[in-house]
């Protein structure tokens, strides 16, 4: 029984990852604190995996757990030492055809986003995921029309952001 739920976790895991690694990069700055966050959360994830009934899919229910995952290490981490910003280190190669205006447009909107708390990070990631809002809203616990007005809140608060 333990090889199967273990062999259906991993399973699982490996084909929504990048569920994890989107939401590592909105909470962290650097490639170590990534990892550490990625192994944090697939650890969280296989402690509350045998309690997964289903109810939900299984995307909706990882994101609920990495969120909360990455919500509660943000905020102990508040205290922690400032390391390298991935912005600092440039991998580019250069090429005559390279328009990085896209990536650049990206840097800005990933800037203004972290200057959101935590919960406003998290419903920024859904919304940018494509969830509705029924959907945002089991993740997160909240009511739907909460979860609409407090995204038209953090649309207006970075449209500030970024345009002062």
């Amino acid at each position: 029984m333990k090889k199967e739920l273990e062999h259906s976790f991993v399973e699982l895991l490996e084909k929504h990852q990048n569920i994890v690694h989107k939401v590592c990069r909105l909470y962290t700055n650097n490639y170590d604190a990534h990892n550490d966050l990625f192994q944090e959360i697939t650890i969280q994830l296989w402690k509350a995996y045998p309690k997964f009934r289903g109810d939900a899919k299984f995307s909706t229910w990882m994101y609920r757990v990495s969120l909360n995952t990455a919500i509660t290490l943000y905020r102990k981490s508040k205290r922690s030492v400032k390391t390298q910003d991935f912005d600092g280190v440039s991998f580019k190669i250069k090429s005559e055809a390279y328009d990085n205006t896209e990536e650049e447009q990206l840097k800005i909107l990933y800037k203004a986003i972290h200057q959101l708390n935590d919960i406003e990070k998290a419903l920024v990631f859904l919304y940018l995921e494509d969830k509705d809002y029924r959907e945002i809203s089991e993740t997160l616990g909240i009511s739907e029309v909460n979860a609409r007005v407090k995204m038209n809140r953090i649309k207006t608060k970075l449209k500030t952001i970024l345009n002062p």
